[in-house]
């Protein structure tokens, strides 16, 4: 999926789309913007509260917003019309997500890739972790692998296309970056982002009620920890069933 960097939005109006014989694709504007984002986030609740027949499940992606339905309970044109009619009301918007602050370590080899960040956005280590640290992300998306948060918007100095030369090996929990976006990665696996740290905390689990911990629309800090931190952390909330709770919301 390739990400455009965040800008003015020139156009909010909605498309609805086709999507398959079972769902709905609502497209807002044509980049990633918080302000398509609070849109999507408002329709998506919008839909949830609004009795919809035959709805079984919505997306909230970057600039769009997927509508899955039973075709044997409901057709395009009756969604259509039904989304039609909450996209007319005016100022509309999304309650206000959860905050969570999560610890990241970015010392040794938690951070692998923290040395050619530096290197390549020509900053030393501790402006970089400063800079990642300073920012209250917000979820934009959950996708990649289950669980998977896409978190902006990354100040500008940080940003850096993909890696080359993808790794096809991850360990989990890794805090990565690329664009102006920082992604935590839930669980092993491959990805081109750059390793700048990994917290403690798990941020999927199928054992849990809800399996992801985050959602679109949450609010997200990076609070930085030493190695011993990470430890300590990591043993505490194993202890107490490995969930971070948050701040608010």
């Amino acid at each position: 999926m390739k990400l455009e960097r965040p800008g003015p939005v020139t156009d909010l109006t909605p498309r609805l789309l086709p999507y398959g014989d079972q769902a709905l694709l609502v497209e807002f504007g044509n980049r990633v913007e918080r302000a398509v984002s609070e849109r999507i986030l408002a329709l998506n609740e919008e839909i949830a509260g609004s009795g919809l027949a035959g709805l079984r499940e919505t997306v909230p992606a970057f600039r769009s917003l997927l509508v899955k339905f039973d075709p044997l309970e409901t057709a395009f044109n009756e969604v259509a019309a039904a989304i039609e009619h909450l996209l007319s009301k005016t100022g509309s918007v999304a309650a206000e997500g959860r905050t969570f602050k999560v610890p990241v370590c970015y010392d040794g080899d938690y951070a692998p890739d923290l040395d050619d960040i530096a290197a390549r956005v020509s900053l030393d280590r501790e402006a970089v972790i400063e800079a990642h640290s300073s920012v209250t992300y917000h979820c934009y998306m959950i996708g990649f692998v289950a669980g998977c948060p896409y978190l902006g918007d990354m100040p500008e100095e940080l940003a850096l296309p993909r890696r080359t030369d993808p790794r096809t090996r991850i360990p989990d929990r890794s805090v990565a970056i690329a664009m102006r976006q920082t992604v935590i990665y839930p669980l092993v696996s491959p990805g081109g982002w750059h390793l700048i740290g990994k917290t403690p905390i798990r941020i999927f689990d199928l054992a849990w009620p809800e399996p992801a911990l985050f959602k679109p629309g949450d609010r997200i800090l990076f609070d930085r920890i030493s190695a011993s931190d990470f430890e300590r952390i990591e043993r505490e909330l194993e202890a107490n069933g490995g969930k971070l709770k948050p701040m608010t919301g």
